[in-house]
């Protein structure tokens, strides 16, 4: 018998409508499930036992109330029982909000962001919040509370900054999970998790109660397919007044829909490999291309570009980003190196350099769509690297050196950030000893619904496991300090 938490996001939300599966029996397999697993994987911050209940007790009494009538004639909300889980760099109601640094370890959020009401208004029971890297700031998540570690080897690390939400959805610690993703911080840890991870178009969901000025950053969802993340998506994308961005919402069950039907012929760009990349990373890509091939599109080799075209003005605007979070004077020694680091040189830039750096990127923004304006989606590894051992890319010494590591291991990743185009991370492919490999495509503006349905079409004719992950690898015993 398949266990409960081995069900998609999908056959989840299907199994509480049909009234095969009781929304207690669902979050209390997924509770229990984090007790054994937890403490090896570093995924939850915060696990919200009795809110999970009291949220599944009430679905219950509402599909009692509701007998075999559909609400209001429509049916019942898509994510109606499905346990999700929250990175904790979105605020929820009542729960701590420390944004993964010990500056903030006392702070309790006073109200839900609004994407995190979306998923609540859409029937989603919270388990809790997951591990993320500090102030979103790095490609691995490893903090004072935590390291989230890769399922599959428990040595290696989630990747980040969404890591505990990438290592709760592959190991079966929630149905799917709401992470954010500025520089690649979905895309990364579902490459390093065996997941599907999509950073939407910019202003397709909306960051409030915060705001993204700078343009990098936003929502996304992490899911074990692209179906889920599809229905994921569909609930996601809301705008609220103020965004600095917004597009208008999909009619609904949109994106979920285009996830089911055929993408058609399609022009593919393919990113050659960068001096560094793993053979396995290559090898990913490549056979993927052929795979894309095979499927009737169009593939040929894109153009292409070094990251040293926007090294120096996105590291302006990334250290800008962490030096204005508000962090009271007595607590900045709280926080890590790398975050420390970056704060310090944000502060050194003034107004006149942070305007230039955002209208360089922005020029920059408009040459990647031109150059590659001719392909439907550019397909490249998602990370250069298998996961990494945890502490890898660490250099406790030398903050600066861990900055550089982390982008060399994540070059790719930051241009759709720069570009506001959609981007998608999808398992297809492992390494010989079973590591997952993410391969990356990135797509026209606002064209979540040619990635989802090609990510769908690959995922038919690749499969990749929707189980999930038992951990191969006891990670080692912490040393006495």
């Amino acid at each position: 018998m398949t266990d409960l938490h081995d069900l998609t996001l999908t056959e989840q939300a299907a199994a509480i409508r049909g009234r095969t599966v009781s929304p207690t029996e669902l979050v209390d397999h997924h509770l229990r499930r984090i007790e054994e697993t937890n403490s090896d994987l570093g995924a939850y911050r915060t696990v919200d036992a009795p809110g999970a209940r009291r949220a599944a007790a009430a679905v219950e009494a509402r599909l009692a109330a509701a007998g075999d009538d559909d609400d209001d004639g429509e049916g019942p909300p898509p994510l109606l029982g499905v346990p999700l889980s929250v990175k904790d760099t979105w605020p929820v109601a009542g729960l701590p909000f420390t944004a993964g640094s010990a500056a903030f370890d006392d702070r309790t959020a006073p109200a839900d962001a609004a994407v995190v009401g979306t998923l609540r208004a859409a029937g989603a029971v919270l388990l809790g919040t997951t591990i993320a890297a500090e102030f979103g700031c790095s490609a691995y998540t490893e903090t004072v509370f935590a390291a989230a570690r890769c399922p599959y080897d428990l040595t290696r690390g989630a990747g980040g900054s969404s890591g505990g939400a990438a290592a709760s959805v592959a190991a079966g610690l929630a149905a799917g999970a709401l992470g954010s993703d500025g520089g690649g911080s979905v895309r990364i840890p579902a490459a390093s998790c065996g997941v599907v991870g999509l950073k939407p178009s910019r202003g397709r969901v909306t960051p409030a109660p915060g705001t993204d000025a700078l343009g990098l950053a936003t929502a996304g969802p992490l899911a074990r397919t692209v179906a889920d993340a599809a229905l994921l998506l569909d609930v996601m994308a809301v705008s609220t007044p103020g965004d600095a961005a917004a597009l208008p919402a999909p009619p609904h069950g949109y994106f979920r829909a285009c996830a089911e039907r055929e993408p058609g012929p399609l022009r593919i760009g393919v990113l050659s490999p960068t001096a560094g990349q793993h053979p396995e990373a290559a090898l990913a890509c490549r056979r993927t291309a052929e795979l894309l091939a095979g499927l009737g599109h169009h593939v040929e080799e894109a153009l292409p570009y070094d990251p040293v075209e926007y090294l120096a003005d996105f590291t302006v605007l990334w250290s800008v980003l962490a030096a204005a979070v508000p962090v009271p004077p007595e607590r900045e020694e709280r926080l890590l190196p790398l975050t420390r680091w970056l704060r310090a040189r944000g502060g050194e830039h003034g107004a006149v350099r942070l305007y230039a750096a955002m209208a360089s990127l922005f020029t920059r923004a408009r040459a990647l769509c031109h150059r590659y304006a001719g392909f439907d989606a550019v397909l490249s590894p998602t990370t250069d690297q298998p996961p990494l051992p945890v502490g890898s890319l660490v250099d406790p010494d030398d903050p600066e050196r861990t900055y550089l590591r982390m982008l060399a291991h994540t070059p790719r990743t930051p241009l759709a950030n720069i570009t506001g185009q959609p981007s998608i991370s999808l398992p297809l492919h492992r390494t010989p000893d079973g590591l997952p490999v993410g391969v990356m495509l990135t797509g026209r503006l606002h064209r979540e619904d040619v990635l989802l349905s090609l990510g769908a079409q690959l995922e038919r004719a690749r499969p990749w496991p929707h189980h999930a992950a038992r951990p191969v690898a006891k990670r080692p015993e912490r040393r006495a300090r």
